[in-house]
Order: C-alpha cells, then structure tokens, then sequence
C-alpha cells in the first residue's frame, strides 16, 4: 500500500516552496539595489561607509551587551584615505545612550566594496558634555 499526501498537503507544500523562492529572489534583487547605491557613490565615501559598517558589526559581536547604532568616522580626527584603505583614528561609536572612542584601519577590495581586512580598539565613553563639538548626538 502506497500512502500519497493529500492534495492540500502537496498544495501547502508548493506555496512555502514558492515563498521561500520568492524570498531568495527578493533578498538577491535588494542586495544588487544596494550594491548599485554603493556603486555611485565616490570610492572614498563607498571605503569609509563599507568599513563604517563592518565596524559596528565586529564592535556589537565582540563586546555583549553592545548595539551600535550610530558611527561617526571624523569624530575626534579626519579619516585617511590611501587607495582602498581607512584609517579612523579618531571615530566615535554609539551604543544605546553612550558614545564610545573607536579608532580603525579597514582594507576593501573590488572597488570599495568588499572589505578585505579590519581591525579596530574601542575606548572609553565619551562625556555628554563633548558630543556637539564632535558632531555626537544622542539617539
């Protein structure tokens, strides 16, 4: 004896097979959007945004309890672009109400997009009372 699903078992199965399908397409045709949005920015701006963001990523992994949020590469000191490489020393990054020290140094390849090396040292809290003349502001 042969058991066969049921009809609507099959149809149930076909139409989550069909969301998961449309939901791949839907996350690679956002992914290219972004990357297309990457790509018109300029090189400098597409490094330090790149990087930027990878930043915040290693910093809330790395330290429990950390959400970055908010980053701001020129906070203390101008960034230094050299071809696909940032230097940050002087960036400051936002978890929660508390603004942190953070310096970087981040690679990136195929034209600023992809990040190749990173590493970075976050600080201590930054007082309230420097935010404004860093350009910190609060969430």
């Amino acid at each position: 004896m042969t058991l066969e699903p049921s009809i609507a078992a099959r149809a149930g199965l076909e139409l989550g097979l069909a969301a998961l399908v449309l939901l791949a397409v839907s996350s690679a045709a956002q992914a290219r959007s972004n990357d297309d949005v990457m790509m018109k920015l300029e090189p400098s701006e597409r490094i330090e945004q790149r990087c930027n963001s990878r930043a915040m990523g290693e910093v809330g992994r790395d330290n429990k309890g950390m959400r970055p949020d908010e980053l701001v590469a020129y906070a203390y000191r101008d960034p230094v672009i050299k071809g696909w490489k940032i230097r940050a020393p002087g960036a400051a990054i936002r978890s929660g109400n508390t603004w942190y020290h953070l310096a970087y140094e981040c690679e990136t390849q195929n034209e600023g997009m992809d990040v190749k090396s990173f590493s970075y040292k976050l600080g201590a809290a930054i007082p309230d009372a420097e935010w404004s003349a860093h350009y910190l502001v609060g969430p």
